[in-house]
């Protein structure tokens, strides 16, 4: 497997990944002329995907969804609730591009078995994904409120991660965002903090996992060298010594192949 993470943040989220027989993209949430250019820096054509997989219907994730659907004529999988949210933000997407994929399900792509798990984000039904090819294991785990025994049980001893660190919980409480916002984004259903990525990544790797990319900072209530240095810190209280990696919401991350 090789993958990237072609853009993550507020602003809009995207990831490729890819194995032997299948090309896969995971959300949409940035313009199709963006997309067409993140995909020519990892020198990756889109007319090569094989489909679209949707974790749930917030802008930042499915913003450009439905025109690069229709440019390339991708078929789309996303769950029943999240296909009705979706409904009038997408323009019209033909029949035929329209498949279910519920929580909880393993789906095979190909060689590649992919599988969903339900988060607790303020979304219709929220659902993430883990990667499975000849024995290697990538998992995508961001918009989540809090990291549920559950979700750690699925995720546990990837080769890699791309994980949420979202904010540095006192940069949020006294930056400018209003109150209401500020709740949410604490809250259950909200968004995983730099000090709780690095509490649940703590429980979760093991020996197999190899690197892990640091995913959906606030551009206004994080920086990437202080979550690096926040989860780095929590990681090494654990005697975890991990290679953590950025993402950015404009520039995609080299393609990491998974071995």
């Amino acid at each position: 497997m090789r993958f990237s993470v072609l853009a993550s943040g507020s602003t809009g989220n995207a990831f490729y990944i890819e194995s032997e027989k299948e090309r896969l993209l995971v959300d949409a949430g940035l313009s199709g002329k963006k997309l067409d250019q993140l995909f020519a820096k990892i020198d990756r054509n889109p007319k090569d995907l094989t489909g679209i997989l949707v974790t749930h219907e917030h802008s930042d994730h499915i913003k450009g969804l439905g025109i690069f659907a229709r440019k390339y004529q991708l078929p789309i999988y996303a769950n029943e609730k999240t296909w009705k949210a979706m409904d009038g933000q997408i323009g019209k997407i033909s029949a035929d591009q329209k498949f279910i994929f519920r929580m909880g399900e393993v789906k095979t792509f190909g060689d590649l078995d992919v599988e969903s798990f339900g988060v607790s984000h303020d979304a219709a039904e929220p659902m993430f994904y883990v990667f499975h090819h000849e024995g290697k294991k990538v998992a995508l785990v961001t918009d989540l409120g809090y990291v549920s025994e559950r979700i750690k049980k699925t995720v546990e001893a990837a080769d890699a991660y791309i994980f949420e660190a979202n904010h540095d919980v006192e940069m949020l409480r006294m930056g400018r965002y209003p109150w209401n916002v500020k709740r949410r984004i604490l809250g259950d259903s909200g968004h995983v903090s730099n000090e709780d990525c690095g509490l649940a990544l703590s429980e979760v790797i093991d020996n197999n996992t190899k690197r892990v990319y640091l995913a959906h900072l606030s551009l206004d209530n994080n920086m990437k060298d202080l979550a690096r240095m926040s989860v780095d810190n929590i990681l090494r209280e654990r005697g975890i010594v991990m290679d953590l990696h950025d993402t950015d919401p404009e520039e995609p991350t080299p393609l990491y192949e998974v071995g």
